[in-house]
């Protein structure tokens, strides 16, 4: 029989644990100090007869993996777009770790099913998507496209007069699938898997955009089912393509359009910055992350579909032993995983606490903070910003490719901020993604010193 203290000795130590990570998050170094090798001989290689208690053994996984570990949780983190995560995220994501719910039927688990569709219809809100748009809960941005791109190629080879549920994908009508110049490489992930292949590549401006004229273009040189994939915050410049004019012109040759917006659909949430996202809730399907801007823990993607029929006739389960509801979409009829976590509380829990006012202040903030970032390097000797710094992106040379790799080394070295090394336009760059929800004036402003003391210690 269970009672408290089966548990307890466990969620006890797990909280000290966690509290001492989480005490270093602003003012400890970032990169991580041990390798993969070096925390499996900390964790000990060979599966014991019998272990000891739980306490014991998440003592010893803390010692041995802490120092494996990036703090990405930093307000001077800046790589790879990651995010943090807010307390409130953080404690509901430990609920819903306890409560252990496997949310793929609103019958069988109706209290986080019930907070998983509030999260969806704020999200369908904020994010300015059609109030017909049914969201999913995936693990990241990739699921999350790989879903509306699967919605996508059943539904225009649907009305191309092939039922791909039935005669499968073989035989039937070649989709046309359209990708930008500098499209993020989850999307050609996602095409792989859906069966489109890599895409036809269309010429992109040098921020990124992909050029209107371009698209019409390739457009006009066949005919039959095509899907175009538009871009919602480019990697490395931040750049949002002109997703109204592009939705139009796809539109206009009868192709479904699919915005990635991994991290800058949340600029719609922001009255400063929703011009950045004009004419997006005309597209047909939109991928973004929970994680990235909105700062919940990770496995946290939204796919969100304008069409439920769409959505549901691809990707939908039906069982006679699931207990499935007659009227209504369950959560699994609108993902590709029938048993998962419910990952959209921590979506609900944020939402909750940070309202909408909140929400715009958190995405202002971020665009706000990479401006001091972008306005602080170009002081720097020797220093550049590429970019045309419109959201919450700064990609910077220093000089030439090899002086700007010893400083990122130096600035790595260093501990005290962190940006991804890239290559942009043929360049080496530094990319300093602005994610997190600690990250504000004063921590843009130590980022800046850090990079003044990489750029001094390269030499």
């Amino acid at each position: 029989m269970s009672d408290p203290a089966t548990f307890g000795p466990a969620l006890d130590e797990a909280v000290a644990l966690a509290g001492r990570w989480l005490g270093g998050t602003r003012d400890e170094r970032i990169p991580p100090t041990a390798d993969i090798d070096a925390v499996k001989d900390a964790l000990g290689r060979e599966l014991p007869d019998r272990g000891p208690l739980a306490p014991e053994v998440l003592q010893r996984m803390a010692e041995a993996i802490e120092p494996g570990l990036m703090r990405i949780g930093s307000p001077r983190f800046h790589g790879w777009v990651m995010g943090g995560a807010q307390p409130v995220s953080l404690g509901a994501d430990w609920l819903v770790s306890a409560w252990d719910q496997n949310t793929g039927l609103r019958t069988v688990t109706p209290g986080v099913v019930a907070a998983e569709e509030l999260a969806a219809a704020w999200l369908t809100d904020l994010l300015g998507l059609p109030p017909s748009a049914e969201v999913g809960f995936v693990t990241g941005a990739t699921v999350a496209s790989l879903v509306g791109l699967v919605a996508a190629r059943d539904e225009v080879l649907r009305r191309a007069g092939w039922d791909a549920a039935e005669r499968g994908l073989a035989g039937g009508p070649r989709i046309r699938f359209f990708v930008g110049a500098e499209r993020h490489g989850s999307v050609d992930s996602s095409g792989l898997v859906a069966g489109l292949g890599r895409g036809q590549v269309v010429e992109a401006d040098d921020q990124g955009r992909m050029r209107a004229d371009a698209l019409r273009a390739a457009l006009a040189e066949g005919s039959g089912p095509a899907i175009v994939c538009l871009q919602a915050g480019n990697i490395h410049s931040g750049a949002f393509d002109p997703l109204g004019e592009l939705t139009d012109i796809a539109h206009e040759a009868g192709a479904w359009v699919h915005v990635d917006g991994a991290f800058g659909l949340w600029a719609e949430a922001a009255p400063g910055l929703r011009h950045l996202t004009a004419g997006l809730e005309r597209a047909d399907s939109w991928a973004t992350d929970a994680h990235k801007t909105l700062n919940v823990p990770y496995d946290c993607g939204i796919a969100a579909v304008a069409d439920p029929e769409a959505l549901h006739r691809a990707v939908a389960q039906h069982a006679a032993y699931l207990a499935s509801s007659d009227d209504v979409a369950d959560p699994a009829d609108r993902v590709l995983e029938l048993s998962r976590r419910a990952r959209g509380v921590p979506v609900y829990a944020t939402l909750a606490q940070l309202g909408r006012d909140g929400v715009a202040g958190l995405v202002q903030q971020l665009a706000d903070s990479a401006q001091v970032i972008a306005e602080g390097i170009p002081g720097i000797p020797g220093a550049e910003v590429l970019n045309d710094v419109v959201y919450t992106q700064v990609c910077a040379a220093f000089g030439a490719d090899e002086r700007t790799r010893a400083v990122g080394a130096a600035l790595l070295a260093d501990g005290q901020a962190l940006a991804s090394p890239s290559v942009w336009h043929g360049r080496a760059v530094l990319r300093f993604s602005v994610s997190n929800w600690l990250t504000d004036a004063e921590e843009a402003g130590r980022t800046v010193a850090a990079v003044r003391r990489a750029v001094d210690a390269a030499g």
